[in-house]
């Protein structure tokens, strides 16, 4: 059974940097699509960045030229670098992986709507964006 394990969460100020892990039990080079997605109190689950194995990625509007996806396989570890954080940012983000050829990295809109159905997920680590 794969375990993801996020860290890296924090409280920072408006305008701030933090950079997220979520480390791989297993080698992350046979993770076809890992991703990052983020719950803010009282709201649902929102996709924030996919990676697909080739590197190619995706982000949410939201958070293009602020955040950025990469994975280290050396490591087997995801990263999502975040810069210029805003108060909206405030949430639990939690890494997801699946192992299998799906599609839900191709396009931002099937990753925010396939959330639920990545084979792996982490517990998350929180992020709180004081303004």
């Amino acid at each position: 059974q794969l375990q993801l394990v996020e860290s890296g969460g924090g409280s920072v100020q408006a305008g701030g940097s933090l950079r997220l892990s979520c480390a791989s039990s297993a080698s992350t080079t046979n993770l076809y699509c890992m991703a990052w997605f983020r719950q803010a109190l009282g709201k649902g689950r929102e996709g924030v960045a996919g990676i697909e194995g080739d590197g190619a990625t995706v982000y949410a509007d939201s958070v293009k030229g602020r955040f950025t996806i990469s994975k280290d396989n050396a490591k087997n570890t995801l990263y999502l670098q975040m810069d210029g954080l805003k108060p909206e940012d405030t949430a639990m983000y939690y890494c997801a992986a699946d192992p299998r050829a799906v599609d839900y990295c191709s396009d931002y809109a099937r990753l925010d709507s396939r959330g639920g159905d990545f084979a792996y997920s982490g517990q998350g680590t929180q992020v709180i964006v004081s303004s």
